[in-house]
């Protein structure tokens, strides 16, 4: 993923299609300010600098002081933190969330060592795409997913209705929305270095993929060792309550050498050039976003 071609598609497909339909798509998808929904972030981003615009129904950072290349290149070369705050986390547990869950994605999800993850897709009855996820065993009876913004309402009543029926044929499974926490994704080569200062996990034994249970800079957090930059990185779901302070803990033991905060237009980018690399066709929520986005880019280039 860090070769220059894709990279250079992707931003040559965002500029054609801003340019194609940025007014359309201004008029249909984008929302006011006040319907907007904001991450516990928010006050933060816009006290630092960050531009603020509607991704998916929420108002995400674009854009700080630094250019958009300079935060790309500083991502590649030292780190970047991204809110990713907007993407939904749940769990799933009892005796046979696994099962369960396999009648959904397309995963061997019994294979699975507990603390490990897979990339999946949620399907229809007739085996379509619905939306992509992260899935992770955290024991074998309990399963931690992440679903993206977007798709979030269609992916839990899609599994909302399975659950019924799974429950009503005597299936032992539950599950939990965990609109209590923050996602925060500290990518780059400094990833690791820098959220060591704040765990007394061995982050050099947590390998790509894996996921824990630990404290960090005090709190009970969740994470993974994944992300969707190219680069080194963790997913850390931390209770909403303390995320701004990990985020300033953050921050503060990279001295400097990371920006505020990254920005969603590169986070949306390696999302979709990802995508494309392992061709994927895009949902048409997907593409909906993906269009409002790109015209919101384009006036700011």
């Amino acid at each position: 993923m860090r070769g220059g071609g894709l990279w250079q598609l992707g931003l040559s497909i965002t500029r054609r299609l801003a340019q194609t339909d940025k007014k359309a798509v201004g008029r249909r998808y984008f929302a006011s300010e006040a319907e907007m929904k904001k991450t516990v972030l928010y006050d933060f981003h816009v006290a630092n600098g960050g531009k603020m615009v509607p991704f998916a129904g929420w108002s995400m950072p674009i854009q700080y002081k630094d250019s958009i290349m300079e935060s790309t290149v500083n991502c590649r070369q030292n780190g970047s933190l991204f809110d990713v705050s907007h993407m939904c986390g749940f769990s799933l547990k009892g005796k046979d969330c696994v099962p369960f869950l396999e009648k959904l994605v397309i995963a061997d999800v019994a294979a699975l060592a507990p603390g490990t993850g897979t990339l999946t897709v949620f399907t229809n009855e007739k085996g379509g795409a619905i939306d992509d996820s992260v899935i992770t065993k955290v024991t074998d009876d309990h399963m931690y997913i992440v679903v993206n913004a977007g798709c979030r309402d269609k992916d839990l009543a899609h599994i909302e209705a399975h659950m019924k029926s799974f429950k009503a044929k005597g299936g032992d499974v539950s599950w939990h929305i965990h609109d209590e926490r923050s996602l925060l994704a500290l990518q780059g080569p400094l990833a690791a270095p820098v959220l060591q200062h704040l765990t007394k996990e061995d982050l050099s034994k947590v390998y790509f993929g894996e996921f824990r249970i630990t404290d960090i800079n005090g709190a009970r957090c969740f994470i993974t060792r994944t992300g969707y930059t190219g680069e080194d990185g963790f997913e850390i779901s931390v209770p909403s309550e303390n995320a701004v302070d990990l985020a300033k803990a953050i921050l503060e033991k990279s001295e400097g050498k990371l920006p505020c905060f990254g920005k969603m237009r590169r986070a949306t980018e390696s999302a979709h050039n990802i995508r494309k690399a392992k061709h994927k066709a895009l949902a048409p929520q997907d593409v909906q976003t993906y269009l409002s986005f790109a015209a919101t880019v384009q006036e700011l280039d």
